[in-house]
């Protein structure tokens, strides 16, 4: 077997590792070291968490197709989407108000990224300016998180400074208009806006200042009064995201930006079908981490049908549920190009800052990179349904080794 210069041999020459190696562990060592309100805001789901849970479970019905003729080459894991290269096809979602994780927050998140060849995608409620992330990891590879808001001047500014700033690709966000029913911080009283977390694109956006009814924006941000942050939170979650959003608004999106444009949140091939005749450059199947729809479908329910609507038009990526290795496998030979984690970065992050990030997308790209070997490929690209079997879910959403094939079960 070969664990020369992998991420298992480093954790063995070092007699082990101070970080949880699988994402319920990761979540529980979070648990223990945050605040509770800021881990029910990361963690949290709408409603009964149905949507979260069913996320999850997903990949349980979902069986890999172990191989064993293999011609000795090593399985090479990376891939290039959007003209974005990436050591791993597993990208860093847009999950907002990190600094609630960590105080370094996603400038942390942009250096574990950068060293470990994979693409941030930033939301745009961060701790920190777009340009100070960007600065936190200038060789790093990033695309940035486009929530409407509802003032085309604010509009164009933050995507001006994104396309600056050198971020990849426009990812808009389609899946978050209107907040969900979100029991835990209900529960909690504690919304984070309130208190300038997650405000960083905002207030060091002149316009933003404007529309907070002041004069110009305040020339010290880490120091803004009691008066300027109830402005800034009062304005933020009124221009947050604008109402509508159509097909024909892409056309205008395009008029403002050269980088490609990327919508997050479809889940019916028929907006899947109505975006690409709309000329986007790529879409993510997500329904926002189970964050915003109780009792929804699980995304990855949703991947096959919109990868037969796309029909090879654009790339497809997705999102929500990804936990290990294999279910990022699973998820390509669904048909999607690459995945994107959210809670368990933020968990890696709270437990360990920019070390604990790594070892998350370290562990992901180790597990994922085997497990592409050990069902006879060497590249992401040929992974196909022929890969995947339809099982019996087990009895727990996480409980390998109990799923039967179901007799007469086809290839989706």
């Amino acid at each position: 077997m070969a664990y020369a210069g992998s991420y298992q041999s480093q954790v063995f020459a070092a007699g082990g590792s101070p970080f949880p190696f699988t994402a319920k562990g990761l979540e529980e060592a979070a648990l223990d070291n945050l605040p509770r309100e800021y881990f029910d805001y990361i963690a949290g789901g709408a409603g009964s968490e149905r949507t979260v849970a069913a996320n999850e479970a997903a990949f349980s019905r979902w069986g890999l197709i172990y191989r064993v003729l293999r011609d000795g080459v090593a399985a090479d894991a990376s891939s290039t989407l959007l003209g974005t290269p990436m050591s791993v096809p597993v990208m860093l979602a847009p999950a907002g108000v990190a600094d609630l994780a960590h105080p370094e927050a996603e400038r942390a998140a942009a250096r574990a990224a950068e060293r470990v060849g994979a693409v941030q995608v930033l939301s745009a409620v961060t701790s920190v300016s777009l340009e100070e992330v960007a600065q936190a990891a200038p060789r790093g590879r990033r695309w940035f998180q486009f929530a409407w808001p509802d003032d085309e001047k604010l509009a164009r500014s933050l995507i001006e400074r994104a396309e600056a700033a050198g971020y990849g690709a426009l990812v808009v966000m389609g899946d978050c208009y209107v907040a969900g029913w979100r029991t835990r911080e209900l529960s909690s009283g504690f919304f984070p806006f309130r208190h300038a977390h997650g405000l960083g694109n905002y207030v060091s956006d002149r316009r933003f200042w404007e529309l907070a009814g002041f004069g110009s924006m305040p020339e010290d941000l880490d120091d803004l009064t009691s008066e300027m942050v109830a402005a800034a939170a009062s304005t933020w979650n009124r221009v947050f995201t604008k109402p509508a959003l159509l097909p024909e608004d892409l056309a205008v999106l395009r008029s403002w930006t050269r980088m490609p444009i990327v919508v997050k949140g479809v889940c019916h091939p028929d907006e899947a079908t109505r975006l690409c005749e709309a000329g986007i450059d790529a879409l993510i199947v997500s329904n926002h981490g189970g964050r915003q729809l109780d009792g929804g479908v699980a995304a990855l329910d949703c991947l096959p049908p919109v990868v037969a609507a796309v029909a090879g038009r654009v790339p497809v990526l997705f999102d929500s549920g990804v936990r290990t290795g294999t279910d990022v496998l699973i998820a390509l030979a669904l048909g999607a190009d690459a995945v994107m984690i959210g809670r368990p970065w933020l968990y890696g992050l709270a437990v360990g800052g920019q070390a604990g990030v790594e070892h998350v997308l370290r562990s992901l790209r180790e597990e994922f990179t085997s497990a592409l070997a050990l069902t006879g490929h060497r590249r992401c690209s040929s992974l196909s349904t022929d890969d995947v079997f339809p099982v019996v879910p087990p009895h727990g959403p996480r409980d390998p080794g109990s799923g039967i094939a179901r007799k007469g079960a086809t290839r989706s």
